[in-house]
């Protein structure tokens, strides 16, 4: 089947997680798991931890804001449940670009044809 609407930008992921999963201590029996993609995972590095304003982070990732704004509140809400309710959060997946290059102007050309394929590493 044909993806409908406008084919998904690439999200450009500047730094890769050093864990790709944590898990809840003190649950009996193996808990649920929700995934965090990995521009949610930037996302949150940018605002949360860095500080930047969503509109410096969205040209960072090169998106728009409204976009940003979006990814954002899915993955604080992500996060949210999983504290809440002792999920384990594995990080990984999505339609990204991992790269420290500023130039990144060669990426609009190749566009994936469904999420979570194509995950180059530009370095």
């Amino acid at each position: 089947m044909k993806p409908r609407g406008r084919p998904r930008k690439y999200r450009i992921v500047k730094k890769d997680p050093k864990i790709s999963q944590f898990s809840p201590r003190g649950r009996p029996g193996r808990p649920d798991e929700i995934e965090l993609k990995m521009d949610e995972f930037e996302a949150i590095r940018l605002a949360d931890l860095m500080g930047l304003r969503q509109k410096e982070a969205a040209k960072s990732m090169r998106i728009s804001q409204q976009t940003f704004s979006r990814t954002l509140k899915k993955a604080r809400k992500a996060l949210a449940s999983a504290i809440v309710d002792g999920r384990i959060i594995r990080i990984q997946g999505g339609q990204y670009v991992l790269s420290t290059r500023h130039d990144l102007s060669h990426i609009d050309a190749a566009r994936p044809q469904q999420a979570g394929q194509n995950i180059s590493k530009i370095t």
